[in-house]
């Protein structure tokens, strides 16, 4: 618990720089406007005001970082559910506290959550979506970088829209404790894209050069692959159905009806390697493996009126892919398909939300830039 109250205390620490820096900063603008007069004089006549602003605003941080650590107390060590920055205000509702109907033909005033969102296609994701005026999103992501992320995206869009929260996807409690914060501070979620992976390539099956050993591909790599690619998507996509079923059920709703339009959305992401793939035997069988869960989830989940459905990138200009390296990619992936370039995030961040609002498209969607494997 140490570490993450160390965190905690750095955000305030960062907050009062901030304003330390903010006053230094202002000073030093009222010089250029204000040449004749000193710029601590006209300071001062402001003080009054400005004291007010910052009491107001650190109240607020005080108010949120309170609960922040009622959080991390009744937590497990090691669970973080961070905002971006010192952003504290809640984002836009998107819908009225009464319930009201939902249109999922739009992404605009949608509250969504996506993991992996630090980098690459849940980077490109959240982004589009902010930018398609998505009234809430949840970035959800191990690494430190989400943080960073989500800020980037505020900035952008003028507006409080993106929540980074970092922690392991695997965690039950992180994962319940993500949709209970967004659904207090944005509304209840209706789309959910689990984009987090790793890969651990090797041969199912190899001989040591050295030693002339058989090796075989370690089996808690394998656990490791499935409990982040696969076992932890479909969860955060059961998360999302349980959130709509609750909202539904306290509206004293039940079996979904068509007229009331679709509920919510989950849109998993596969990939091409899930028909199988030289290296990938840990990779390929938890894509694979996200169909049939997809399949069977839309089968139960449409009792809500929740759509599911997958789609496989191909090659994408990810930190995943450029870990490959630049030959090999040059020499074994290009020529492989018909664009003869890595497919963008954005390109793939596009085609998910087409998949998200067009309710026609349901099963899987390649966007794979014409890739044939290699005879």
């Amino acid at each position: 618990m140490g570490n993450n109250m160390n965190k905690v205390f750095d955000h305030v620490a960062a907050f009062q720089k901030i304003w330390t820096d903010s006053f230094a900063n202002m000073a030093s603008i009222w010089c250029q406007f204000s040449p004749d007069s000193p710029p601590f004089d006209e300071m001062r006549k402001m003080r009054g005001g400005m004291l007010k602003v910052l009491t107001e605003t650190w109240d607020e941080y005080m108010r949120t970082l309170n609960g922040a650590l009622y959080l991390k107390r009744t937590a497990r060590d090691g669970m973080n559910i961070e905002e971006p920055g010192l952003d504290t205000y809640k984002v836009g509702t998107v819908e009225a506290p009464s319930g009201g109907p939902v249109n999922m033909h739009t992404i605009e005033g949608q509250v969504a959550v996506i993991t992996g969102a630090a980098g690459g296609i849940g980077h490109a994701l959240a982004l589009e979506m902010a930018r398609r005026g998505a009234s809430g999103i949840a970035l959800v992501d191990f690494s430190d970088r989400v943080v960073q992320v989500a800020r980037e995206i505020n900035i952008e869009a003028g507006r409080q829209v993106a929540i980074a929260y970092r922690g392991n996807t695997t965690d039950t409690a992180f994962r319940q404790e993500v949709y209970a914060d967004l659904t207090t501070k944005a509304g209840v979620p209706r789309i959910c894209v689990p984009a987090a992976a790793i890969t651990k390539d090797t041969l199912a099956v190899r001989i040591d050069k050295q030693t002339g050993q058989v090796l075989i591909y370690p089996m808690e790599d394998f656990r490791k692959v499935v409990e982040i690619n696969m076992i932890a998507p479909i969860y955060w996509a059961i998360e999302l159905v349980a959130a709509v079923a609750k909202d539904r059920a306290s509206r004293g709703l039940k079996r979904w009806q068509p007229e009331e339009g679709l509920q919510g959305a989950v849109v998993f992401l596969g990939s091409i390697a899930s028909i199988g793939n030289v290296g990938q035997i840990s990779y390929s069988s938890t894509k694979a493996g996200l169909e049939g869960a997809a399949s069977t989830l839309m089968a139960e989940a449409m009792y809500y009126g929740v759509r599911c459905s997958v789609i496989h990138p191909g090659f994408t200009d990810t930190p995943m892919v450029r870990a490959l390296g630049e030959e090999f990619i040059r020499t074994k992936v290009l020529p492989q398909t018909q664009l003869k370039r890595l497919i963008k995030p954005e390109e793939i961040a596009d085609a998910i939300c087409f998949m998200l609002t067009n309710a026609a498209v349901s099963g899987e969607l390649w966007a794979d830039a014409g890739w044939r494997p290699a005879a």
